[in-house]
């Protein structure tokens, strides 16, 4: 089994009244790239604040590293690096002194975490240079380095490739996989930006309007995604050996007593209906479903933005 880093239980906030996360029930599981997806305003920020003890939850509670007492949860979130809000840094500064200042305002006693940050976003050969001359993508992967100071397990990264060109965001996805991969640090991502997460993320949190409406695996999206003809038929059962034993596929998947989805005849749909009709199958309606990301996001939350 997993270990579990991350479990909310039905947490809820609540500004002027109105719940802006709402019964929220999520777990992030130890080397997790978990893409936590939703339009703007959907509730990601909020969480992500909830999560970092920025904001203070008005129901529920959540487990952290398995601990879940607030006293607990105080010291637990020391293993956590979060880029929520964009960091201030000062113009004149260079990435190792800007890191220099954070470490001594933290109280870090060793001086080998700047660079040992620097090395891990990639930002080594920065020297003197100031960070008024960084380029967007620099300045996201020092705040990303800010994260890392305190060597956590687990990062949480608000809208990261937010504004960046396009090869700003490549350094950010190489990073955030390299952050994964080589380091071992589960990471949840929130972002809006869908086409990207796929690129990076290995679980997958679908929120609208407060609510978790949907979580699944890389594997799992791939399914929902995937082209194929949703049959309704009055007996699953009897369609699935028709498709075994008579049209001579195993590519279909019984969802329930009256939808079976089938990956193949995708070209000749009407061979499917007839060879069901002829083994006395009432066929009620035949479509093809699946298709590319955007669409498989809309058709849960409506419309979703797929670009920043």
């Amino acid at each position: 089994m997993k270990e579990i880093i991350l479990q909310t239980h039905n947490i809820t906030k609540k500004y002027s009244g109105k719940a802006v996360v709402k019964n929220f029930n999520m777990t992030i599981n130890k080397g997790d790239i978990y893409g936590l997806i939703g339009r703007n305003g959907a509730g990601k920020t909020t969480l992500a604040r909830l999560i970092t003890s920025l904001s203070i939850p008005d129901e529920g509670s959540m487990t952290l590293f398995g601990k879940k007492s607030q006293a607990e949860l105080n010291y637990a979130r020391k293993r956590i690096g979060c880029v929520i809000e964009t960091p201030a840094f000062y113009s004149n500064l260079s990435a190792y002194q800007n890191l220099e200042y954070y470490r001594i305002q933290r109280g870090i006693p060793d001086k080998n975490v700047i660079d040992k940050a620097l090395e891990m976003v990639d930002l080594t050969g920065t020297g003197k240079k100031k960070f008024r001359s960084f380029s967007m993508g620099m300045k996201q992967r020092l705040g990303l380095a800010l994260a890392l100071l305190n060597h956590p397990d687990f990062i949480i990264l608000d809208e990261p490739i937010n504004g960046l060109d396009p090869m700003g965001i490549v350094e950010m996805r190489k990073t955030i996989i390299k952050l994964n991969q080589d380091y071992g640090i589960t990471i949840l991502i929130s972002s809006h930006i869908l086409k990207e997460l796929y690129l990076v993320a290995s679980r997958y949190g679908i929120i609208d309007n407060g609510v978790l409406i949907k979580e699944l695996n890389q594997s799992e999206l791939n399914e929902e995604c995937q082209k194929g003809l949703l049959v309704k038929v009055d007996d699953t059962a009897n369609a699935a050996v028709v498709l075994e034993t008579i049209l001579e596929t195993s590519k279909f998947k019984v969802i329930d007593h009256n939808d079976i989805k089938v990956y193949d005849y995708l070209d000749n749909p009407s061979e499917v209906t007839f060879q069901f009709n002829k083994a006395g199958i009432r066929v009620s309606s035949i479509n093809e479903i699946g298709d590319n990301l955007e669409d498989y996001f809309m058709s849960l939350v409506g419309e979703v933005q797929s670009n920043g």
